[in-house]
């Protein structure tokens, strides 16, 4: 059950980002999906993706631990910004900033969703299925 919600969330998420696009005949704000694939590259590259002990490396790989993580969200950032910056450049109408600014949010919830749901499936009895 959680699992097909959080499809349906992400499809709700994608839906809004396409109809951003399609319902003002402009497809500059297809650029945030750019950043939602740019989004976890820095946090996988420097390993923060993985399960290493992060409390126990040493600063050096910490460092590069911070720094993915700093990227990451500067990036999440991005996401927010590109559809007010065309806004601000007169190259979207400000339905369309709106449709995009609740796709982020839909997805940022569904992701945010994910995360809970997969750390807390064994203690809380919670399953995918």
């Amino acid at each position: 059950r959680i699992l097909a919600g959080l499809a349906g969330s992400f499809s709700l998420g994608v839906l809004l980002q396409i109809l951003g696009c399609v319902l003002w005949h402009n497809w500059w704000p297809m650029l945030t999906a750019f950043m939602y694939v740019m989004v976890p590259m820095p946090y996988l590259f420097f390993g923060g993706g993985g399960d290493s002990s992060y409390s126990g490396g040493s600063s050096l790989v910490s460092g590069w631990i911070d720094a993915g993580k700093f990227l990451t969200g500067f990036s999440a950032v991005g996401s927010i910004a590109i559809p007010a910056i065309l806004y601000h450049a007169d190259k979207i109408a400000g339905g369309a900033l709106v449709i995009e600014l609740a796709a982020v949010v839909v997805l940022g919830a569904t992701i945010v969703a994910f995360d809970y749901f997969s750390q807390n499936s064994d203690s809380s009895g919670f399953s995918y299925y």
